[in-house]
C-alpha cells in the first residue's frame, strides 16, 4: 500500500496541520519508505521464531526468577524511591480550587 499525497493532505487536515508542498511531499516519501521497511520485514520467515512479550527478558536474565524479579536488573539502587517521594494525596488536593476528596475536579471541556 502506498500513500498518496491526497492521504497525507486528509490527515492534515484532521489533525489541523497547515503543510506546505514541501513538507507535504517529504511525508509522503518518509512514509512510503516506512511502509517499505515494513513490507521487507513482513518477507522475513518468522515461522521458527518463538513468539515473545519482552525481549529483554530472554538475555542475560535466568528464566527461574519469580515474576517480576527478571527486571531487577533495570532499577537503580541509588534510586529506589525515583527522584523523589511522591505528594500524598491529602496534600495534593489541599490546595485545589475544587475536589471530591479524591480527585480534582476541572470544568468540561469536551461537548458531545
Amino acid at each position: 500500500m502506498k500513500v498518496t499525497e491526497k492521504d497525507v493532505a486528509y490527515v492534515a487536515d484532521l489533525s489541523n496541520l497547515e503543510l506546505t508542498d514541501h513538507e507535504r511531499a517529504r511525508m509522503v516519501r518518509d512514509l512510503n519508505s516506512i511502509l517499505g521497511h515494513i513490507d521487507r520485514l513482513n518477507e522475513l520467515d518468522t515461522s521458527k521464531v518463538e513468539p515473545m512479550a519482552q525481549v529483554s527478558d530472554r538475555y542475560g536474565v535466568p528464566t527461574s526468577k519469580p515474576d517480576g524479579a527478571s527486571f531487577d536488573y533495570a532499577s537503580r539502587e541509588d534510586l529506589l524511591e525515583a527522584l523523589r517521594k511522591s505528594l500524598p494525596q491529602a496534600e495534593a488536593l489541599a490546595n485545589a480550587p475544587n475536589s471530591d476528596g479524591t480527585f480534582f475536579r476541572v470544568p468540561k471541556v469536551i461537548e458531545r
